[in-house]
């Protein structure tokens, strides 16, 4: 240990005295961090709110010193390393999608494979190795995650920059399993392939394989900045940002640090190719080869305003307000300088000058120009949202600088103080399922009798399966399936006659919220059916409009049904066995009729039982339609989903179990089912 690091390391040890660790685990869990294994819901998802959190003043305190504490393995540009945690912080973060909640800091997989190798994380192994005697420091009572975030928030603050807020509570993967699918990785070309590499489409998040957002020096490397904009526009959509928050981060972020470029012979190799020391820097020689000004990361060089330490809007007056011309930047790639140029220089991107070249772009970046507090108030938002979008609902943060709810975070009205006498509301719904309502096509049991419990599981299973344990966002919580666009989406085709035939349930009981009204009849109809009891959990709202929803439509990019069964596994956050118990649910065969199919598995859905498996193991089943299945010489069906289960080794083995014995499937369903309808319940005592 160098005497300057030695320095700090004592400096951490006697500035705070009390490195607060506690309950809350935001280390490894049995279920949750498991080696080459994607998240799954757990218990660790679930602690209390009032559970012992590190204390984050202190750990902010310790980032101060940090900042301007050089050190020289990695000296700070300018004297001050905000810059760098800035970068590593929205690298970071910048990895989250819409399509399927995946990426983001939460988890803290920055540190490991795919993404610890993208070129866009060239050097970022620096930042964290100055973050290493802080974590140690701290230990498991600070994720990975949560102090790579604050190392961002602080670096903004030391800089006089805006920060709206810290919500706190992430916590780490042992691995970086659930990044596979971001790529560049077999996982991620069988789920979202990359047809041409530069010009990535959705469910991808960035242009480029190894990137956060765009190519910075134009579409396909072209310094093209007309072709750039609606690229940029893409990228930051499909990241969640609209106009106004893809300006402001853009622009604020580039308020500070500088691009590093120094010589055209590249960083080194990186960390798949020498592990223990890479982008070991080419440029430049002796003790200061690859560092300092001979630092080469993105291969650009030079900063973007003439105060890189220090908040300004001074990168959008002088975007807005020079001319700018190309040329070849020492690094080997185009660039834009001022014309006449400037003393000291500034430096753009074409992914800069493309502001310019959008009409809505170039209008916000004229107010930011135009107006400091306009931009303090944009950035601090877009920051707060791009650090926190894979976190959940606001209920899940932890500390004393969380924020109230914002838009993003889809917040929910408050929990009604007294809930309804649930045994009551129980026996309410029981005398439904077997009860010809109007306006519901009920199912019939053998004698004839209306049956409805499979139309109620069909309901709650709609209304919680939009979970996804990779952003802990969807579920019924809110009970947004009522409401556009989710109650207008084909697959919920019906479920709206469903929730009616309830209503006269929840006219009785003034507190009693849809949600819970959905997710409860769906249990009362699955023990009706002869089920284990099922753990029930009260207390959700319902939300005043769908707004955040559309998020969780379909997702139809799946090249096959086998690829989509896998990937929803893991989008879910259930283990195999669970998943497919799930399968086996009793199914509606009216319903699958108002979705358009010719029917059920099942002609009796009154009964719960282990027929679905035997059926899927024992029958001859041929196509009917793209994705539905008949048996031979019967009048039963199956989707193409269903048989997936067969394709799938992993999945067909625990189909035959459950074929063979009837009481572990029903445990397991059981079990399963409680927890998908209780995956977003994130705070039973009220919201």
């Amino acid at each position: 240990m160098n005497v300057r690091l030695a320095a700090f390391v004592a400096a951490l040890s006697g500035l705070s005295t009390t490195a607060a660790g506690g309950s809350c685990p935001f280390g490894y869990d049995k279920v949750a961090a498991v080696k080459e294994q994607d998240r799954q819901i757990s218990s660790e998802l679930y602690d209390p709110s009032s559970c012992d959190v590190v204390d984050y003043d202190l750990v902010k305190t310790d980032l101060e010193i940090l900042m301007q504490m050089s050190q020289g393995f990695w000296p700070a540009d300018y004297g001050h390393y905000g810059g760098l945690f800035i970068r590593l912080a929205w690298h970071c973060n910048g990895s989250y999608r819409r399509a399927d909640g995946r990426g983001g800091c939460d988890g803290g997989r920055i540190r490991f494979n795919p993404e610890h190798s993208w070129d866009d994380n060239t050097n970022l192994d620096k930042a964290l190795r100055l973050l290493k005697p802080i974590k140690r420091k701290y230990g498991d009572a600070l994720s990975w995650g949560d102090l790579i975030v604050l190392s961002g928030n602080v670096a903004i603050e030391s800089m006089g920059g805006p920060v709206l807020g810290f919500c706190g509570g992430r916590r780490d993967d042992v691995d970086g399993t659930s990044s596979l699918q971001l790529g560049p990785t077999p996982e991620q070309e069988s789920v979202a392939p990359c047809a041409e590499d530069g010009d990535c489409k959705a469910p991808l998040g960035p242009t480029t394989l190894g990137l956060i957002y765009v190519n910075p020096e134009g579409p396909m490397g072209v310094p093209d900045p007309v072709g750039s904009a609606p690229q940029v526009r893409r990228t930051f959509t499909r990241m969640g940002m609209d106009d106004r928050e893809t300006v402001a981060l853009i622009g604020g972020g580039h308020a500070f640090g500088k691009t590093h470029g120094a010589c055209p012979t590249g960083a080194g190799p990186s960390p798949l190719e020498d592990p223990e020391n890479p982008w070991p820097g080419t440029c430049g020689e002796g003790a200061m080869k690859g560092k300092g000004n001979n630092t080469f990361t993105s291969g650009f060089e030079g900063s973007w305003t003439a105060t890189p330490t220090q908040w300004s809007n001074d990168y959008f007056t002088g975007l807005t307000t020079y001319e700018w011309e190309k040329y070849d930047g020492p690094g080997g790639h185009v660039q834009w300088r001022p014309v006449p140029d400037t003393t000291p220089p500034v430096r753009m991107l074409t992914a800069d000058i493309a502001l310019l070249h959008d009409e809505s772009y170039h209008n916000i970046s004229l107010e930011f120009a135009a107006n400091l507090t306009a931009l303090d108030e944009a950035f601090s938002h877009a920051w707060y949202k791009l650090t926190s979008r894979d976190m959940g609902p606001a209920t899940r943060c932890r500390g004393n600088d969380v924020p109230p709810a914002q838009p993003f975070q889809n917040p929910l009205p408050p929990t009604a103080d007294t809930l309804p006498d649930f045994d009551a509301v129980r026996s309410d719904i029981s005398a439904l399922l077997k009860t010809s309502v109007d306006g519901l096509t009920s199912d019939s049991t053998d004698d004839g009798s209306p049956y409805n419990g499979a139309l109620f599981v069909h309901a709650a299973w709609q209304c919680a399966s939009t979970f996804r344990v990779t952003d802990y966002s969807g579920g019924c919580n809110g009970a947004r399936i009522r409401l556009s666009p989710e109650k207008d989406w084909v697959v919920n085709k019906g479920v709206d006659s469903i929730i009616a035939a309830l209503e006269p349930v929840k006219d009785k009981y003034p507190t009693l919220s849809t949600a819970d009204l959905i997710v409860l009849a769906g249990q009362v109809a699955l023990e009706d059916a002869g089920s284990e009891k099922i753990d029930f959990l009260a207390g959700r709202t319902d939300a005043e409009n769908g707004d955040g929803s559309e998020m969780f439509a379909p997702r139809e990019y799946y090249s096959s049904a086998l690829i989509a069964v896998r990937d929803g596994i893991k989008i879910l956050g259930v283990s195999e066995e669970e998943a497919v118990a799930l399968a086996g649910r009793p199914r509606s065969a009216e319903q699958q009729k108002t979705l358009g199919y010719s029917g059920s598995y099942c002609s009796d859905s009154a009964t719960l039982s282990n027929k679905y498996f035997e059926l899927l193991l024992n029958e001859k089943w041929t196509a009917v339609s793209e994705n539905e299945y008949e048996a031979e010489d019967q009048d039963i069906y199956m989707l193409d989903t269903d048989l997936a289960l067969l394709d799938a080794p992993e999945l067909k083995t625990i189909v035959e179990k459950f074929a063979e014995d009837e009481a572990a499937f029903k445990k397991v369903l059981a079990s399963a089912w409680a927890k998908v309808m209780s995956a977003d319940h994130f705070d039973a005592n009220g919201y």
